[in-house]
């Protein structure tokens, strides 16, 4: 598979920062498989808290195909991007096998470009070059 994976991580950012719900769909159905599945690692405290107050590990959050990464892409845009204080950027994607990439991103403010958010995704590909899973993990 030859693919270009500063554009795949290119476009990968871009959906989280499009404010129009059709071109993030766009985005979305170009650059994910249509059986992808997106995986939220370490979840917030407060699940990590109720889990932990029912006696269980806190579970990894997952959704699976393109409706349920829509709504997801979504409300991270609503809770992070749309008031215009914050966007997201990726640095230089590291191929870490011929087909998993790891994109790390930042949450920057618009007026600075100060860091207040991060992490890293591991990507796997599908023989088309979209992604099949997105393993994220949020940095603390």
């Amino acid at each position: 598979m030859s693919i270009d994976v500063k554009q795949l991580a290119d476009r990968y950012l871009a959906q989280w920062n499009e404010p129009d719900p059709a071109a993030r769909s766009a985005l979305i159905r170009e650059v994910w498989a249509p059986d992808a599945v997106h995986v939220l690692v370490d979840p917030p405290q407060e699940i990590r808290d109720a889990a932990a107050a029912l006696a269980v590990p806190a579970p990894p959050l997952e959704v699976h195909g393109h409706a349920a990464l829509e709504a997801r892409v979504g409300r991270a845009y609503e809770m992070f991007v749309a008031s215009g204080e914050h966007v997201f950027t990726a640095g230089e994607p590291t191929v870490l096998l011929p087909n998993v990439i790891a994109i790390r991103w930042s949450m920057v403010t618009t007026g600075g470009g100060e860091a207040v958010g991060g992490g890293v995704d591991v990507v796997s590909l599908d023989p088309s070059g979209r992604i099949l899973t997105d393993r994220q993990f949020i940095a603390p």
